[in-house]
């Protein structure tokens, strides 16, 4: 038996490796119902154990997260995996939004896009100089600054580069929101500066052969696809069933 990566002992010491605590099953009245708040947090610690803690392969550091199409909530997904992670481990975590097409993660966590990825690759230098500490905790992050409606040059540029560079060299993960796969090929050309992509679909909404486009887009570019994410996903079950599951 092989003994464990550096970074899988790593991730033991910072308690990613525990096992999630759940929440009970709660009641309604006199019929017991479904925690759904305790089985989305149990699914968050699923979806990093998977991701940055995989035996046998190189865990990736930067991931993106990117809608298989536009308002699969992808910038949701990442930003709670995102402050799910910085909770487990004692490492720093940075958001980053890389869609400067159409910017939201600012929106998703309730604070200002001004200085950002678009202004520290275009004019402002370090990445340092935008990236925000959320809540004085290990959590940082990046907005995407002035919105770029034709980002293409910006996306191939040495610049971008460098700044990845150098957020890989200031922080230990970065996940990055992305922009839509069957929209635009910005997420094929950020795929490829990344470890990794998780795709966002959306529960009854996402058809079943666009998602599967969107996959074989993104492996015929080259770019290693960790797996998905089915957002809004409801329980159609009647709740007096749900202790019978």
């Amino acid at each position: 038996m092989s003994s464990k990566s550096e970074l899988q002992r790593t991730a033991e010491e910072d308690g990613l490796l525990s096992e999630p605590a759940v929440a009970p099953l709660t009641g309604n009245g006199h019929r017991p119902g479904f925690d759904l708040q305790a089985y989305a947090r149990e699914e968050r610690m699923r979806l990093l154990h998977r991701l940055f803690v995989l035996p046998g392969l190189e865990s990736p550091r930067t991931v993106l997260f990117c809608g298989v199409g536009a308002e699969n909530g992808s910038s949701l997904v990442c930003a709670r995996t995102a402050k799910a992670l910085a909770s487990q481990v004692k490492r720093s975590v940075c958001m980053v939004d890389a869609n400067w097409r159409y910017p939201s993660l600012h929106e998703t966590l309730q604070t200002y896009n001004h200085c950002g990825l678009s202004d520290a690759v275009l004019r402002l230098g370090g990445i340092r100089n935008v990236a925000r500490q959320m809540n004085g905790g290990n959590l940082w992050l990046v907005t995407a600054g002035m919105r770029i409606s034709e980002p293409h040059a910006l996306l191939t540029s040495e610049c971008l580069q460098s700044r990845l560079a150098e957020l890989k060299s200031d922080f230990n993960y970065i996940l990055v929101d992305g922009p839509p796969v069957d929209i635009y090929v910005d997420a094929m050309i950020l795929g490829k500066l990344v470890d990794g992509v998780v795709l966002v679909l959306q529960a009854n909404s996402t058809r079943r052969e666009t998602a599967r486009r969107a996959k074989e887009c993104l492996e015929s570019a080259g770019v290693r696809l960790l797996g998905a994410v089915l957002n809004r996903r409801t329980f159609p079950i009647p709740e007096f069933l749900y202790h019978k599951v």
